[in-house]
């Protein structure tokens, strides 16, 4: 009703309200608001920031880059918000081409110094693009200066520790990690989950549960994810009595998907060095959390395969069909000339 009395009003010619009405209909239905987008007369940074806010928010990555190729025929001028939308879409995209013409106009026409999280969204989205070094490089240089010297915070901190667990690189985690504590900074959640998750791969498993437990001396208490890369760096190391202790132990969480995980993690794992009566429980307590969970049936039953258990395959079998599971069919897709 208010956009009708809008249109019939005139006042659709205000970019201040029209800018009102795209964010309106971007809560609602993204195409909508593009639609409410084409039909302002008169447009300007905002207004765009709020379309590209809203295709950010439902990673609409396409959408981004094609309005921020529209913006120079717009007749106006990018801002910081412009440009974190249009990085987030070249990271999403792996549009790596496009994420360096964004990093070259930042440097010509911006103070990048005085905007961190810009600086860290240049190195995900190299680090998502797979070159791990080039967001090194823009690590090492980026940064706000105190007192003539350069400092990080711990979102630049935490940024180029998840590139190097991404890129695999993961000696290179625990080594930054390092620097990261020496230089006094104190990290987050999602660093000590990108270390501990590195030293499991790393089979350091002193070293991650020491940074578990030191969880505790920076004010921060283990999520479920913690847990379940705390539960997956025991397994990979054949500590499967530790892990069944953990899982057993672990607080109560509301997300009951991560629980399962990690039941199934340690299923996984029993199969992997033939501990047969454990692999059992841990699938039994999945089964618990989540009868219709057609996952925990598939690794059970490799578990068996691979011990010949072939009696219990055909139970396994025979209660899937009775409670109406089926095994999904794998699949994948990508992108060819469009």
């Amino acid at each position: 009703m208010m956009h009708a009395h809008v249109q019939k009003s005139g006042w659709l010619s205000s970019v201040f309200v029209g800018s009102a009405l795209v964010d309106f209909y971007a809560k609602l239905c993204v195409n909508d608001a593009a639609m409410m987008f084409d039909e302002i007369p008169s447009k300007n940074t905002v207004c765009v920031n709020v379309l590209l806010s809203a295709y950010a928010e439902a990673k609409m990555w396409d959408e981004v880059i094609q309005l921020v190729r529209r913006i120079p025929g717009l007749s106006f001028d990018v801002d910081n918000f412009t440009l974190t939308a249009a990085l987030r879409a070249c990271a999403g995209l792996c549009e790596v081409e496009m994420g360096r013409q964004i990093h070259a106009t930042v440097l010509r026409k911006f103070d990048l110094g005085a905007d961190v999280f810009l600086q860290s969204l240049f190195i995900e989205m190299y680090g998502k693009c797979g070159l791990a070094e080039r967001a090194r490089q823009v690590f090492d240089m980026v940064g706000f200066r105190v007192n003539g010297e350069r400092k990080r915070d711990v979102v630049l901190w935490t940024s180029m520790l998840c590139v190097y667990g991404r890129n695999g690189n993961y000696v290179e985690v625990i080594r930054l990690f390092g620097n990261m504590l020496k230089e006094g900074i104190r990290p987050d959640g999602v660093a000590f989950l990108t270390v501990i998750s590195a030293c499991s791969h790393t089979g350091q498993v002193e070293i991650g549960m020491e940074y578990f437990k030191s969880m505790s001396l920076y004010g921060l208490f283990p999520s479920s994810e913690h847990y379940s890369c705390l539960v997956d760096l025991l397994c990979r190391a054949g500590e499967l009595e530790k892990a069944w202790e953990l899982v057993a132990e672990m607080p109560h969480s509301e997300d009951g998907n991560y629980t399962i995980s990690m039941w199934g993690t340690l299923l996984s794992a029993c199969n992997e060095h033939g501990n047969v009566d454990l692999g059992k429980l841990a699938a039994q307590q999945a089964l618990e959390l989540e009868p219709q969970n057609v996952g925990i049936y598939v690794l059970l039953s490799n578990m068996f395969a691979r011990n010949g258990m072939w009696d219990e395959i055909g139970q396994l079998r025979e209660l899937m069909k009775m409670r109406g599971l089926k095994k999904d069919i794998g699949w994948s897709s990508i992108g060819v000339a469009n």
